[in-house]
């Protein structure tokens, strides 16, 4: 007999030496990411110059730096098609901007991913940007990095949690090295990746992403990505105001975006073109889109930095707005690679300077900071890592006050207007559904001696077969009520009422059913049955009812002694207190006049004590 989770053994966390083991792998991952980061950004680079110049050369140019040609035209067109050649005849794993694919694989396919596409994601995308998709390295990256986790997670021999946890390492160290944010990828994973907060993933994802920026200061320097003049002048009541109506805006653009991406998804789904021709046909709107507005092309960092040190002209605002946003939803619709969050902090940049002209005034470039960070909240679902964001890439604090609160307020509207954030919404209509909320379980905060059968049917040890015929006999005669009742297994107890064995109710009926009926009970019984502790909680026990596939469990002391049962139908007790949580409204406190008269309870509250009571075997005809 044994007892599960005595006091002693119960903790805040479910954390164990395990965590060290994936924390150092973790750090290799941060440093593996950062280096692949590295070479995608340097392959885009390498793919602009071959495309739009001519050259082999990793010089960090923008397309439409080489001028305006209608034979530039042809350059997406030319790229997309080689995307669709890599997914029909490699991995149509390629396609698509890299989040959500993470997303399916953590939460469905537990962690694994074909070590193929960390290979050939990061060639699609850098041949995808390079030809001047609108697209950033962040996705693919993202990817690539989860790719590489997963394939290490896969090659030893580790659970499936611990597998996922690697891929996430590896997915958010890919961010903070494209972007040079340890904190916001770090984040990031908690708030879309990991589906938990829990120190055995946290930890090792935090180090795999500290490890990235470390690594990315040595390869790209440790200079932010924008460059802004530092925000010094106090942030006004007015201010504020302004920030909340942005972030109300912000949230109505994303879901625009959303629906128009998703609007072009189900478009090429429904025609009747082979899907490896969809990039291609992307890029046909792109390369449109990018000669009549040269800025849509590309990943378009330097136009951001125009935007964020406050050169912005309503033409190149309404070019980012429109077209940029066209060529973008189009192209993604098409199922091309790219990733997404470039663009959305491009737009929702553009959608903040727009504003500025109406808002008070800050410093330069804030209302663009503002802006970008709550278009890409509301359109991720991501308040936290959207603000933190600002922070990383420009190394302002100074703004974090409105940054915060239109990160908020964006994704508080978005979350009312937006059924499926821009990540999700693809994969549930391909019937894969899963919530983005997550809290404490309600089993953690209920014991089993709050919810256990205290008034239980037990057997002396020293009965027979010849009392369980009686006991048939008895519930025979009372007829399918009898039979309806919840008790389906019957301890054993000496006559200090210390448990020495089970019979489940069909080895109590098999056992009166026999001829020799003067054999004791314990030939017939477990005499080691799995037990629980009263201080275990409702969801160890649901984890352990899992694991043995039993139903039922006796309630034992730490000195042995039966206390009670509790059936897996006892477990419903934790979720129907959720429920009652989450739906009944009451009014706790009520106030009174001071000179009037005092209110008096029209009732009276009633204590009781938990009752412990194990009723003796006399008692089979109350039990029921």
């Amino acid at each position: 007999m044994n007892t599960s989770n005595p006091p002693a053994a119960l903790r805040d966390y479910s954390a164990n030496s395990r965590i060290l083991y994936t924390s150092s792998l973790a750090a290799g991952l941060g440093a593996i990411s950062a280096v692949l980061a590295w070479m995608l950004l340097e392959m885009i680079s390498l793919c602009t110059n071959l495309f739009y110049f001519q050259k082999w050369s990793f010089v960090d140019r923008d397309p439409w730096q080489a001028g305006r040609h209608w034979w530039l035209i042809l350059m997406p067109v030319l790229g997309g098609l080689i995307v669709g050649l890599i997914a029909r005849y490699l991995s149509p794993r390629v396609r698509g901007h890299g989040m959500p694919e993470a997303v399916e694989t953590i939460v469905f396919n537990g962690g694994r991913v074909q070590p193929r596409v960390a290979i050939l994601k990061p060639i699609a995308t850098a041949i995808s940007i390079g030809s001047g998709g609108p697209f950033g390295a962040e996705g693919p990256v993202i990817i690539t990095g989860g790719a590489v986790g997963s394939v290490l997670g896969q090659l030893l021999p580790m659970t499936g949690s611990e597998r996922t946890v690697l891929m996430v390492a590896g997915a958010s160290a890919g961010m903070a090295a494209t972007f040079n944010c340890p904190m916001s990828a770090t984040l990031l994973a908690v708030e879309i990746f990991l589906f938990e907060w829990k120190p055995r993933s946290l930890v090792p994802v935090a180090i795999a992403c500290v490890t990235a920026g470390a690594v990315r200061r040595l390869l790209l320097g440790p200079d932010s990505v924008l460059q802004m003049v530092p925000t010094g002048a106090p942030v006004y009541h007015s201010a504020m105001l302004g920030a909340l109506v942005l972030g109300i805006a912000a949230a109505l653009v994303a879901a625009g975006l959303s629906k128009s991406m998703h609007f072009f998804e189900k478009m090429f789904e429904h025609s009747s073109i082979h899907w490896m021709w969809w990039p291609a046909i992307g890029g046909v709107v792109v390369g449109l889109c990018g000669y009549i507005f040269p800025e849509s092309l590309g990943v378009g960092h330097s136009v951001l930095q125009q935007l964020v040190s406050g050169d912005a002209g309503w033409k190149l605002l309404a070019g980012i707005l429109v077209l940029k946003s066209l060529s973008w939803s189009f192209s993604l619709g098409s199922n091309t690679a790219g990733g997404i969050l470039s663009p959305l902090l491009m737009i929702g940049g553009a959608l903040g300077a727009a504003f500025g002209h109406l808002m008070p005034v800050m410093s330069s470039g804030a209302w663009v900071l503002v802006g970008m960070c709550a278009v890409l909240s509301a359109a991720i679902g991501a308040p936290l890592t959207s603000a933190m964001l600002a922070l990383e890439l420009t190394h302002n604090g100074g703004l974090m006050l409105p940054v915060l609160l239109s990160c908020v307020a964006a994704y508080a509207v978005s979350v009312l207007v937006m059924p499926r954030s821009m990540l999700t919404e693809n994969l549930s209509r391909r019937g894969l559904h899963l919530s983005r909320e997550f809290g404490a379980d309600p089993l953690e905060a209920i014991l089993v001696s709050q919810a256990m059968h205290t008034s239980v049917f037990a057997l002396p040890e020293d009965a027979t077969r010849k009392d369980a015929a009686d006991w048939l006999r008895k519930m025979e005669e009372r007829g399918s009520e009898a039979w309806s009742h919840w008790q389906r297994l019957f301890p054993l107890v000496d006559s200090e009422g210390r448990m020495t064995g089970t019979l489940t109710r069909a080895q109590l009926i098999a056992a009166a059913r026999k001829e020799d009926l003067s054999t004791p009970l314990a030939v017939d019984a477990n005499r080691h049955p799995k037990t629980v502790s009263p201080v275990s909680t409702l969801r160890a026990c649901a984890m352990s009812m899992a694991e043995s596939k039993l139903t039922s469990y006796p309630v034992v002391s730490a000195d042995g002694k039966l206390l009670g049962i509790l059936t897996i139908t006892d477990l419903l007790k934790g979720r129907s207190q959720e429920a009652h949580r989450e739906s009944d409204r009451e009014r706790v406190l009520r106030l009174r006049w001071p000179f009037g008269p005092a209110n008096r309870a029209k009732g009276s509250v009633i204590h009781t004590e938990p009752i412990t009571h194990v009723p003796s075997p006399q008692e089979l005809d109350e039990s029921d």
